[in-house]
């Protein structure tokens, strides 16, 4: 890594370069111009798909909850005080957003199995601050174990495009966006980190930046405790932003879903990466097969087994932005371990509908740490 440059200011408008979806890399032009999406919770429906056989024994009550326009944190609080427990005792394996209509489990660990005299969707009903928001508990279960972050490895996604327009013609021809999904369901997408892993206008970045070379995050020491999950969220928005224009540039040289020799690849649906000392006529057929994909960097220290042409690639994306030279050197004195993701995200049972004209009802699975939006960037230039 070469020395940073001299500390220059850095203006939102280079933020936004690296931020702004638009501005990354597509396999192909997106055949849908603009959409509207998350006009209603509706539009966004997404089901946790958690495989794990519950005891029906023990001191942890298990909850499938559906809830509209509520995030998980708030949900999670709410079970602590219906249950009256502490906080820590609560647990999920993802976080869910508040534009939405949700499922997914959460744990309440409650050692004399004494629940309280009401349920907690009438506990809910009273302290609702809005007739868009509502909870229902679908499931419930004891179990011997505490649901614990990642637990999961899907999700399920029901995404309604509204207003779709595809030029000046208001007449749509969907034969072109029916061929891009099927291309989609066949190859998969950039598998990029979404806008909002950055924060509004990307601020995200910006207070990265602050920690990495002031010590402060809003002008303000951090607490070594209390401030650890946004350490780690800026830790992660640096490493997302580095990796995404790491892929972006991949993507523009069309080597996204192909090998580099020197590439490290990832097994499909897993965390095992290998490498190879020769790219062979079985490495291509499996990368074509989908068994496995490239990857690229979670940035840190000893990011040793990637080689060659690969290494060179990366390096030469982190060097010529500024921005993500000041990015990389930090997470280095932070001294995270390199960390390998894929390249190429596979859109598992892609399904869709035209229920109007303008408007296109999609389906499909994704494995959890991945990202609805890459699906869409793939198909709307201007999705809002």
């Amino acid at each position: 890594m070469t020395s940073a440059p001299s500390l220059a200011p850095i203006s939102p408008e280079q933020i936004s370069q690296l931020t702004d979806s638009s501005q990354w890399g597509q396999p192909s032009p997106a055949p849908i111009l603009s959409a509207r999406f998350k006009q209603s919770a509706a539009d966004f429906q997404v089901d946790e798909l958690l495989e794990v056989e519950l005891s029906g024994e023990g001191e942890h009550l298990w909850l499938l909850i559906k809830k509209t326009g509520m995030n998980t944190s708030f949900v999670a609080d709410q079970l602590a005080k219906w249950a009256k427990i502490p906080s820590r005792d609560v647990g999920y394996s993802g976080l869910k957003d508040r534009q939405a209509v949700t499922t997914q489990w959460f744990s309440l660990r409650i050692p004399k199995s004494e629940l309280p005299s009401t349920s907690f969707d009438e506990f809910m009903m009273a302290n609702l601050s809005s007739e868009l928001e509502s909870v229902q508990v679908l499931e419930q279960a004891w179990h011997s174990k505490k649901l614990n972050r990642g637990t999961h490895k899907a999700n399920h996604f029901k995404i309604h495009l509204r207003d779709i327009q595809v030029g000046d013609d208001t007449n749509i021809d969907t034969t072109k966006i029916d061929a891009a999904l099927n291309i989609m369901a066949t190859n998969g997408v950039p598998n990029y980190f979404g806008e909002q892993r950055f924060g509004r206008q990307g601020n995200n970045i910006a207070s990265a930046l602050e920690w990495f070379e002031q010590g402060t995050i809003n002008g303000r020491k951090p607490h070594p405790k209390k401030s650890r999950d946004l350490q780690s969220l800026l830790l992660s928005s640096a490493r997302s932003a580095i990796f995404n224009q790491i892929l972006s540039a991949r993507v523009e040289q069309g080597n996204w879903d192909k090998a580099l020799e020197g590439d490290v690849f990832n097994l499909n649906g897993s965390g095992s990466v290998f490498t190879v000392e020769q790219i062979d006529q079985e490495i291509q057929d499996r990368l074509a097969s989908g068994d496995i994909h490239p990857t690229a960097p979670l940035w840190g220290i000893k990011n040793d087994k990637v080689d060659a042409a690969a290494k060179a690639l990366e390096q030469q994306v982190v060097e010529q932005n500024s921005i993500l030279q000041r990015l990389a050197q930090g997470l280095e004195k932070k001294e995270l371990k390199t960390m390998r993701r894929a390249t190429r995200l596979p859109v598992s049972n892609l399904s869709w509908s035209w229920p109007d004209e303008q408007s296109l009802l999609l389906q499909f699975t994704l494995p959890t740490g991945t990202f609805a939006t890459s699906v869409l960037s793939a198909l709307v230039a201007d999705l809002s």
